[in-house]
């Protein structure tokens, strides 16, 4: 794959760096924060940042269980978050080839989609299980959700642009 210009090449990912990011994300979702409705999902948005940068390594699986365990802790319906995840996950790793030829804002226009989905599917999954519309301004969790994400790919792309110890005879 041709490299786009202007872009620098990244380190390969440290896999603990990666596991322990989306555990972080996770006490970031359980953190009893007087669970709103608009709340961003940082568990979505960093599962959608490492399936779309290192789709070998974070996939459906990890989706499938992070999802089930964000169901147990909310006493929700067994399987919404873990459904959710894993449809988000599998459209993000079916466009992740695409979503990287774009800028920053840009892949956050092009996942925005993806993440009304993910909303959408819970939304449904919960009133088919009785509970009540949480209102019009969950509307808002998505958009939030594709406002971190040049904030989220900041910080986990940083530990990746270090240089590796450069010297005159290799200039990458």
């Amino acid at each position: 794959m041709i490299m786009p210009q202007g872009r620098q090449l990244l380190l390969p990912a440290s896999p603990v760096f990666i596991w322990g990011s989306l555990l972080v994300a996770l006490m970031f979702n359980l953190l009893p924060l007087g669970r709103v409705a608009w709340m961003p999902d940082f568990l979505a948005v960093v599962l959608v940042f490492w399936s779309v940068h290192q789709p070998r390594r974070v996939g459906l699986g990890a989706a499938f269980l992070f999802g089930l365990c964000l169901d147990v802790h909310q006493a929700s319906l067994l399987g919404q978050h873990a459904l959710a995840y894993t449809v988000l996950i599998y459209f993000a790793i079916m466009i992740h080839r695409r979503i990287l030829w774009f800028s920053v804002p840009g892949q956050a226009v092009q996942l925005l989609p993806l993440f009304f989905a993910a909303h959408a599917i819970t939304i449904v999954l919960r009133l088919i299980g009785g509970a009540a519309f949480p209102g019009w301004q969950v509307l808002l969790s998505p958009l939030l959700e594709a406002a971190l994400w040049p904030i989220i790919g900041a910080l986990l792309l940083a530990p990746q642009r270090r240089a590796p110890n450069p010297d005159a005879n290799r200039p990458l």
